[in-house]
């Protein structure tokens, strides 16, 4: 059993109707690339190499090595899994399959060989920079804590505020003032609403009750699928210097599609007829939609023939998001096998019978890369070239995302989730490597990239690793590539989290995405 204290992070999560959390951060942002097949090939390991579109989310200088015009097409099938251990149990989802387009390009260049500015290109590209196609799902049994338990503590604190302003209120009054209290959180007006939590009075004392708590050992289970994903429309501009220095800049416009759906529930291990308490269902719909702006600059330098030396800075995306999220509730109050009664209530019965929309922006950090690249006989005339090994390393500090909202009232709310995620975030390096040989028309490829641990508390092992290999083709002004790309996300998910200095519960969760890629483009 893993169990670890997130303090300070429970403060928002009670407050309004917001869905976003602070791990959102990596559900929208901690993601490796797509690109081209070849680029996918090598590990997109391509911040010193050139000649692809896929440079242009990468060091766009690479778009000074093109010598002639090009188009191609990358689509991409891909195979999503997820499996999870949860408190001594593992558990797998079902399989889930998407097809898209990987990346779109053209590249239009401008020779001059009598000036030394020998190149100027111009790209355009439409790539999937991100995939959120994934399904979690992880169950366990739990003697500890219920998720139902901070929804009590919230419920508790209203009550004594509600009888220290008047002590003559009915436990009645109380309740109803609470249903119709935008104070209180969303989950815990359902939890009312549903009897999963409650007032019981002895005749002396009134005391507030999770009937979930009630139970001695509950089953706990946990199933999230997302969907969507990050499409990013690029405008790149690149300058080549004497076949030495390589300049370039692009302009990103991504658009963001993230879906998630959560079904979460607890359950009486001993069944029903035992207490007061059977089961209860969370099921949560969240989506978040919008679009932004980023820039990216790099420069490439060939210090020696067989050499290449690149870096890149990637500024921060600023993001316009607009948010929704509904939910609905069922519990069971389980007074014995024959009274036994389930009450439900979806989250709309609070907002008016509307789903509400909020919208807000968010900030990504700045991204800074650096890559070598050594080729195996570099020549001018690229059919005697025989291959290059190739190195990327990333720095990214996550605990920079910010969130903002449009609303100052709302920024109260934002300014504690920002001040969570400088808490739980860290500075993170991602390294890619690869190489290419090319035998005559035909090339093989293969690559590795390590994604590092985002978050502060080493005890969170997350990380990313993708394995990578490809083929390809070249004749007359064709070319066609393969690859198959092995990614592999190690993360942890909270199904709910407890007021301090209570200890959490997590589930390490491991999902594997495989994907298809193919590449077939055209040089005129």
């Amino acid at each position: 059993m893993k169990r670890i204290i997130l303090t300070g992070i429970l403060g928002f999560c009670s407050v309004g109707v917001w869905a976003q959390l602070p791990e959102d951060v990596l559900n929208i942002h901690w993601y490796p690339k797509g690109g081209t097949a070849r680029s996918l090939g090598f590990g997109n390991a391509m911040n010193a190499l050139g000649g692809d579109i896929s440079t242009i989310n990468h060091n766009p200088a690479g778009l000074g090595f093109y010598k002639t015009n090009e188009l191609s097409i990358t689509p991409s099938l891909n195979f999503a899994s997820g499996k999870a251990d949860f408190r001594g149990s593992s558990a797998t989802a079902d399989a889930k399959n998407s097809f898209n387009f990987s990346t779109i390009g053209v590249a239009i260049t401008n020779n001059n060989y009598y000036s030394k500015w020998s190149s100027k290109v111009f790209g355009f590209s439409v790539s999937r920079i991100a995939d959120f196609n994934s399904r979690t799902f992880y169950q366990g049994k739990n003697n500890y804590s219920s998720f139902s338990e901070p929804l009590a503590n919230e419920f508790f604190d209203f009550f004594v505020a509600q009888r220290d302003q008047n002590p003559n209120l009915t436990n009645e009054q109380i309740i109803d003032n609470a249903l119709n209290s935008r104070n209180l959180s969303l989950k815990t007006r359902m939890g009312i609403y549903t009897y999963l939590l409650d007032l019981e009075d002895d005749g002396n004392t009134t005391t507030v009750i999770s009937r979930a708590e009630q139970a001695v050992d509950l089953i706990q289970s946990n199933y999230i699928e997302t969907s969507g994903g990050i499409n990013e429309i690029s405008l790149g501009y690149g300058w080549n210097m004497n076949d030495r220095i390589y300049f370039g800049g692009s302009i990103g416009a991504p658009i963001l599609n993230y879906n998630r759906k959560t079904i979460y529930r607890e359950q009486d291990e001993f069944g029903s007829g035992n207490n007061s308490f059977d089961y209860t269902e969370y099921t949560e719909n969240f989506s978040v939609k919008g679009m932004g702006i980023n820039a990216k600059l790099g420069l490439i330098i060939k210090p020696a023939t067989n050499l290449r030396i690149g870096a890149t800075v990637h500024t921060p995306t600023i993001y316009g998001l607009k948010e929704q999220s509904s939910s609905y509730m069922v519990t069971n109050i389980d007074l014995d096998e024959s009274t036994g009664k389930d009450f439900t209530v979806s989250s709309t019965t609070f907002t008016d019978d509307v789903v509400p929309t909020y919208n807000y922006d968010y900030n990504t950090p700045w991204k800074f890369g650096f890559g070598a690249a050594y080729f195996i006989s570099e020549n001018h005339d690229v059919t005697k070239q025989r291959g290059f090994i190739t190195a990327d390393v990333e720095f990214i500090n996550y605990a920079k995302s910010k969130f903002k909202s449009l609303d100052q009232y709302d920024n109260n709310y934002f300014n504690q989730v920002n001040g969570v995620v400088r808490d739980i975030y860290r500075n993170a390096m991602n390294v890619r490597v690869g190489g290419e040989l090319k035998f005559t028309d035909f090339l093989v490829r293969a690559g590795y990239g390590y994604y590092s641990n985002p978050n502060r508390d080493s005890e969170l092992k997350a990380n990313i690793q993708n394995i990578s290999g490809g083929l390809g083709y070249r004749k007359s002004g064709i070319f066609i590539d393969l690859a198959y790309v092995h990614s592999i996300r190690t993360n942890v998910n909270f199904p709910y989290l407890l007021d301090a200095p209570r200890l959490n519960t997590y589930a390490d969760t491991k999902n594997t995405l495989g994907s298809v890629v193919a590449t077939v483009g055209f040089k005129f």
